[in-house]
């Protein structure tokens, strides 16, 4: 029942001076009381002026009184203390990262709930009440708990910045406004905060909008990685299947082609996945942009917003856009698919004609086979493939298949000198390459239909 009492007539034992409950309370001649070391300090600021009074009632003492501790007061603090702690435990939380601290919280800060510009600190709910009651009705400007309170004052005349210059784009105070800004365009915080209000809402809008296009294209490189990799496996099972019909002297070119395909796969997927790690980077730095603008857009601090606006509006870094995220189409091998049983059907023609005979055919067969794998290790492009032509089905593809014909030809010639050293004994690479570079020149003069001399008139 007296701590009750206790704890509802708690005002009574505020200090004056520190605006807390008394610390080591003592009474000086008048009868109030206040903290030692405040009344100490008080009283130290004033012997400059040689005299002594009350900070309370302003009583003028004689000479500097002796201060002696207030026992029954200081049993009563003790109780008041214990019991405050607890309410105010229960009642208040500690501040936490990024919220304002009460400037008078001894040990723990608790999280501040008002702000003042006048006393310049901001409050808790307990030292806001006692500041109301302290300083009642408006005379001091009071607003919602918010940091850096110093910046909010005009450093050369000490008054609150409530007035904005468009001229100067800086925040001024109403002394500023009838000395060096007087000639400006001025306005209130208020005033200017609703117009910049619309252009942040602007911004916002933008980089969801970004937020969004970033996502998507994330998204879209995701789907590419897998459609590649599953493009490339394939590959690598259906060259294998190709390969496997090929006698052991061409397995080293398998082996290219197949680290190839995986070196292309590792080039694409590692540009991709680059792309990526800055995609997503790119979308965290918008995020903590936009949770910053959104917290600046809810804020009742005008000059607050006003400091903090222009940094927060200006576009981000890499905001004008970024390159495609599309990757290439995946690798298609319907060549090297096609190919066996049109070098088959072509070989088959070729000997009905007479133009191949007895183990000679074999050697062809395989020279045209090995010139053809080289090609597809040696182009840019797997699609772009396309050695052996179709069927002929017009006169101009009959010129071009009897082109290709004699292309054979010449190659047999050839071979007596060349290809059998070169294939049979596996050596000499420099030779067969040679013999690939004459297949491929009269084969592209076949496809432009330049037949040969004479070609036209022997059909």
């Amino acid at each position: 029942m007296a701590e009750s009492s206790i704890s509802e007539a708690q005002d009574e034992f505020l200090c004056a001076v520190c605006l807390d409950l008394l610390k080591d309370p003592v009474t000086v001649p008048c009868g109030h009381s206040f903290c030692r070391i405040c009344i100490s300090g008080f009283w130290d600021q004033e012997d400059q002026k040689r005299v002594s009074s009350c900070p309370q009632c302003r009583e003028i003492f004689s000479s500097r009184p002796a201060l002696g501790k207030n026992i029954i007061i200081a049993e009563m603090m003790e109780k008041l203390k214990k019991s405050r702690a607890q309410a105010a435990g229960a009642a208040q939380s500690p501040a936490g990262p990024g919220d304002v601290e009460c400037d008078l919280c001894p040990g723990a800060k608790i999280k501040a709930v008002k702000s003042c510009l006048v006393c310049l600190n901001s409050y808790c709910q307990t030292h806001f009440e006692q500041h109301e009651k302290f300083h009642p009705g408006k005379r001091h400007k009071v607003v919602e708990a918010a940091g850096r309170l110093q910046e909010m004052i005009c450093p050369r005349h000490e008054k609150l910045l409530e007035i904005f210059c468009r001229t100067d784009q800086c925040c001024v105070c109403y002394l500023c406004v009838v000395d060096e800004h007087k000639t400006h365009d001025t306005v209130s915080v208020g005033a200017e905060r609703a117009e910049k209000q619309e252009q942040l809402e602007e911004t916002q809008r933008s980089v969801r909008q970004r937020i969004q296009e970033r996502q998507k294209e994330l998204e879209e490189l995701k789907e590419g990685i897998e459609a590649h990799k599953r493009s490339a496996d394939t590959a690598v099972e259906e060259t294998q299947s190709i390969c496997s019909q090929l006698i052991r002297s061409i397995e080293e070119r398998c082996s290219e082609l197949q680290q190839k395909i995986r070196d292309g796969e590792e080039a694409s997927v590692s540009r991709a996945q680059e792309r990526m790690k800055r995609l997503e980077q790119e979308i965290h730095d918008l995020r903590r942009r936009n949770t910053e603008l959104e917290k600046l857009s809810l804020t009742d601090h005008h000059l607050h917003f006003l400091q903090s606006f222009q940094s927060l509006s200006d576009d981000a870094p890499g905001s004008s856009g970024s390159s495609s995220g599309a990757l290439a189409s995946p690798l298609t091998f319907d060549q090297v698919q096609e190919f066996v049983p049109r070098w088959r059907k072509e070989m088959d023609l070729i000997s009905a004609r007479g133009e191949l005979h007895g183990p000679e055919s074999l050697q062809m067969m395989l020279c045209l086979f090995t010139v053809f794998l080289m090609n597809l290790l040696l182009v840019s492009t797997v699609r772009s493939i396309d050695i052996v032509p179709p069927q002929p089905e017009s006169r101009q593809e009959l010129l071009q298949c009897k082109s290709l014909l004699r292309a054979v030809q010449k190659m047999k010639d050839l071979q007596k000198k060349v290809l059998l050293r070169t294939l049979l004994r596996n050596t000499r690479r420099t030779e067969l390459k040679h013999i690939r570079n004459n297949l491929m020149v009269t084969a592209l003069s076949a496809q432009r239909g330049e037949a040969p001399a004479g070609a036209e008139s022997s059909l």
